[in-house]
């Protein structure tokens, strides 16, 4: 009688290692941990608010609560991703994070998951992408080979996606109460008067080749007429060109210089032709 053959298996072995396995129990430990403490923790809503309030009235997370850059010839700006973790600080229970799940050196691209989770109300967000280890510039796009690269690009394209996790669990109010807050501690200046704030503006942008009058053509208007809403969108402009989200040269282009201008009205005229 004949006996069937067993076919083989063309799935690889599954190989854990020591450490590996150890981690994986740990993360699982703590996971139920969170859950119980956050059952028998709950969070204080009023609390919550109060010290939400308080954190937005700092100067120095008010300059990072926002961000900005240029995509299809527009200006996208929004809550940065600074904003999102203070707040899912101070709200409590919430938990999140990036993770790379796979690396293909091959295709050159990383498998990424970036997920929020509110551990009390059991609400979460998450979601996977995919990065390509490329980066653009000027002079095109450059592949990425070096790991600590590879590492940063994986990052910064990882924590908007932490960002719109975050928001999506935690209650609109709460953040469009924390936004509002920021602005109007940016518009305050940390009690400098007006003009000491502008003032300070125009010393910070000349320390990166920004001249005034390139501020004042962006803003329509000259530095005695900025309002608290000029010298607010100035700080946030200023942080994101330290970010590397925009460019100086994109926000104050630079005016150009006509004929006239370069000769002084002395521009070279093509000789008449006598007539005969």
């Amino acid at each position: 009688m004949n006996q069937p053959v067993p076919i083989p298996s063309t799935t690889a072995p599954a190989r854990i290692g020591q450490g590996t396995a150890v981690e994986q129990s740990r993360a699982a430990a703590e996971v139920q941990a969170a859950v119980v403490v956050a059952q028998q923790c709950p969070r204080n809503i009023q609390a919550a608010v109060a010290e939400m309030r308080e954190s937005c009235k700092q100067q120095g997370l008010a300059e990072r609560a926002f961000f900005r850059y240029s995509r299809g010839g527009s200006t996208v700006t929004g809550a940065s991703v600074h904003l999102a973790r203070e707040l899912a600080r101070v709200w409590g229970n919430v938990q999140y994070g990036l993770v790379e799940m796979r690396r293909d050196d091959d295709y050159g691209q990383s498998e990424m998951q970036a997920f929020a989770w509110d551990v009390q109300t059991n609400s979460r967000n998450s979601s996977t992408f995919i990065v390509p280890h490329r980066r653009d510039t000027k002079s095109g796009t450059k592949q990425l080979t070096d790991m600590r690269d590879i590492y940063e690009n994986n990052a910064n394209n990882g924590a908007r996606r932490v960002r719109e996790a975050i928001f999506a669990i935690l209650p609109p109010w709460f953040v469009e109460e924390a936004k509002e807050l920021c602005n109007q501690t940016l518009r305050d200046g940390g009690g400098k008067p007006l003009a000491q704030r502008i003032a300070d503006a125009i010393k910070t942008f000349e320390g990166i080749g920004v001249t005034a009058d390139r501020i004042e053509n962006r803003l329509d208007r000259p530095s005695t007429k900025w309002t608290e809403h000029d010298v607010a969108q100035l700080i946030v402009i200023y942080k994101s060109i330290q970010r590397g989200e925009v460019t100086a040269e994109e926000e104050f282009p630079a005016p150009r210089v006509s004929t006239d201008e370069l000769t002084g009205g002395k521009a070279d005229k093509p000789a008449a032709v006598p007539s005969e």
